[in-house]
Order: structure tokens, then sequence, then C-alpha cells
């Protein structure tokens, strides 16, 4: 025993060997591997279980969640029941159909049933679609498009500046006839557009009918990476910087600071931002946006069914002049974000009509096989605890809308009744 406690004392006062050059990086890949290997580990074992039992295994930062299959939802009778559809439709529908079509339809039925119209199911191409109108970014032309419901007919409402369309020569309200040889009538303005996009260098080829001068023209137009704006700004008289915001994409941020910037480097005296019409979008970039404004403080919050909360701050940097901002019923969600920050910090005056309502948040879960699924996981609430959901954000200037311009002519601003509103406010606030 003795020898032996000897021995291991001996051993322990022997001079240990230097630390080898990049040991500390050979622990830290070491660590680093462990996690990928622990991992992998983890994504092989549910997807033994998977493929051994049926059931999927979800594992989030809110726990894990096993399907049961014979469970209240998807049990034994609601199985047959399907295939009991599925046979009927086999034998008496008139009409071939697609599997896939079929399934999609099942996922997008089973969240119809949470009777949220938040919570989606989106296919791989329609998860496509709408990462490319989160981000703002996509290889194509840089036109906006809309389809006759009745005759389908395809017309390009916007050309953007600085891209592909505008430099070809395209002009809003030209009509698609062809896109490459393909009729443009003849398909869903989705599917439509997945054609004229593409690989970045390519070409499209459009043949275009032009009303205003009764030409039919033919343009080849290159596909490149575009950014679609969801920010303009223009100087009005006054020193009056006038703001626009059509949606909180990716890209939304970067873009209010750039023309911010430039409008201050014009002298603006005070600054009018306008959210009519603007559906919302990312609480990341309207946060932002919102960092870019408002002094130190909470500007939005967030509680999910656990209780959880998250808050989003602005740091101490603001911008200190006067602010109108212009909201509808049609402003939502991010919308509101922003207009109940500035409403409840009083730093700036809502003109317009009671806001949407949305005071929810979406997120969104890639699945598998490349589709998604979009759910509805918190309420948000305003810096002074309000939760708007169902409600709006009532104007602090309320003003029906109204256009008093020729119809026949294209919109103009000095004939739209709340911006004038709102432009008058704010010479108000500037004398």
């Amino acid at each position: 025993m003795d020898n032996n406690y000897y021995g291991q004392n001996q051993y322990a006062q022997k001079e240990r060997p230097q630390k080898r050059p990049g040991f500390g990086a050979g622990i830290l890949t070491g660590i680093l591997l462990g996690t990928l290997i622990l991992g992998i580990g983890i994504w092989a074992g549910t997807r033994a279980y998977t493929m051994l039992t049926g059931r999927y295994v979800v594992i989030g930062p809110s726990g894990t969640a096993v399907t049961t299959y014979g469970g209240s939802l998807l049990d034994q009778d609601t199985v047959d029941r399907i295939e009991e559809l599925i046979a009927y439709m086999d034998l008496y529908f008139y009409d071939g159909y697609e599997a896939a079509d079929i399934q999609s339809a099942l996922c997008k039925g089973t969240l119809n049933g949470l009777k949220d119209p938040y919570s989606v199911y989106y296919t791989k191409e329609e998860y496509e679609d709408l990462q490319i109108s989160t981000n703002g970014n996509y290889h194509g032309i840089g036109a906006g498009l809309s389809q006759n419901e009745k005759t389908m007919e395809v017309t390009i409402t916007k050309v953007y500046d600085k891209t592909p369309a505008k430099e070809a020569g395209l002009m809003d309200g030209d009509r698609i006839l062809k896109v490459n040889e393909i009729e443009a009538a003849s398909m869903e303005l989705t599917n439509l557009v997945r054609e004229i996009r593409g690989e970045e260098g390519t070409t499209v080829h459009l043949l275009i009918y032009r009303e205003s001068t009764g030409e039919t023209l033919d343009f080849d137009v290159e596909r490149r990476n575009v950014e679609l704006p969801s920010v303009t700004g223009t100087m009005m008289e006054g020193g009056i910087g006038y703001i626009e915001i059509t949606e909180f994409q990716g890209g939304t941020a970067g873009q209010f600071a750039g023309i911010l910037e430039e409008l201050q480097e014009q002298g603006m005296k005070g600054m009018v931002v306008d959210l009519r019409g603007n559906p919302g979008g990312l609480i990341t970039s309207v946060v932002d946006i919102l960092d870019m404004i408002l002094p130190e403080g909470v500007v939005v919050y967030t509680e999910d069914k656990y209780g959880r909360r998250e808050n989003y701050t602005s740091d101490a940097r603001c911008l200190d002049i006067p602010m109108v901002v212009l909201i509808n019923e049609n402003s939502a969600s991010a919308s509101e974000i922003f207009a109940g920050a500035v409403k409840d910090y009083e730093y700036g005056t809502l003109v317009g009509t009671t806001s949407f309502g949305k005071g929810i948040v979406q997120s969104l879960f890639p699945l598998e096989d490349g589709s998604a699924v979009k759910l509805t996981t918190a309420k948000y609430f305003t810096p002074k605890g309000n939760n708007i959901h169902g409600i709006g954000i009532a104007a602090d200037v309320e003003v029906e809308y109204e256009y008093t311009g020729p119809a026949d002519e294209p919109y103009d601003i000095q004939y739209d009744n709340q911006a004038q509103r709102a432009f008058a406010l704010m010479e108000e606030m500037l004398e």
C-alpha cells in the first residue's frame, strides 16, 4: 500500500511535458469535431427511429415531439378514410390526377385544421418563391407582373430602376405575349414567373405588346441577381423627407439606411414614413430600422405558448427630427410594430386610418424534402405591453383616403389627401 502510494506520488512530481504548438487549437478542433459527430449521431438516430417506427421526431428549443401513429390524430380510422376517398377518386373522378398534388393537399389540409390563416404548408416550389419574396433577391429581370383572372393576360406593372428589364427598354403597362416559346396567357402567373427567372447570365426572350404605340416588340433580357427595392425616398419642399417602405424584407434596413443618409445630406428637417399597404415581413428588419430612429429601450417583445419573453431593443443612438407615419387598414404585422413603437415612445404622429391588427408572429421551419411549414408561434407586444391583434393601432390624426386626381392618369402624390395632410402637419411642426 505504501509502496503504491509512493510510486504514484513520485510519478506526480515528474516534470510535465510542455504543450506542443497548436495544442489549444487541437482541443478546439476536437470539441468542434465531437459536437459535429454528436449532431450527426442524433440526426442518424432520429432517422433510424423514423424508418423503423414510421414516427417523426422533432427536436427544438421547446423540447422534443414525436408523432404517434394510432394516436388521437393519425389513427387507423383516419388513414382508412383517406384510403377510401382515394378509392372513390380512382373509380369515379372524371379526369386524372397527380399523386404529388394530392399529397401536398393533405399536408395543406392538416395546417388548415388549425383554423389559423397564418399557419401554412409550402411545397418545395412555393417555399423557394417565399424565400425570394422574403429576401428580395432573385435571378431574374427586375419587373413586377400581374395577371387578369379572366383573360389570363400578363401585364408588367412595374419596371424597377437599375435592372435588366429597365436596361432592355421594357416599360410599365407592356403586355407579355410570350416567354420564350410559351404563350403567357396559357399558364398561371406563378409558373410563368419561374420561366422568366433562371440561371444568372442567361437570357429570356419576351414577346411584348405595347398598347401605347400598338407595336409588338421582341426583347432578349439578361437574367441577373436582382434586389427588389422595398424602400424609396425623395426630398419634398421645406426640407421634408418622404420615405415609403413597401415591405420589411432582408435588405430593407440597408436600403432605409442608404436613403436616410441621402436625405440627411440634402438637409432633411423632418421625415414622413409611409407604411400604407405594407403587409409586414421580417421582425428583425423592422427592429433594425427602429434602432436607427428610436432612443434606447425595448421596441417590441414577444411571448410564446410557454410564457417565454424575447425583447427586441434599440440602442441610445436616435434620429432627433420630427416624424409623421402614414398608416391604413392594410398596414400589418411589422408595419404595426413600427407604428406601435413610434406611438408608445411618443416619437412621432400617426396619420391615416386604424391599422390591420396582426399582433402575432410566425416562424418558418424547413422540412426534409425541401418543403416548409410556417406556424404562428408567439404574440408580440408594443413597448407599453399592448397586443393589438384583432384591434389594430389607431391613427393620431384620422384621415379617410381620397384621391382627387384624374382617374385615367398615373398616381400623383399631390392628389393623395392622406399624404398631403401628413406634409401639412410636418410643416406645422417645423414652423
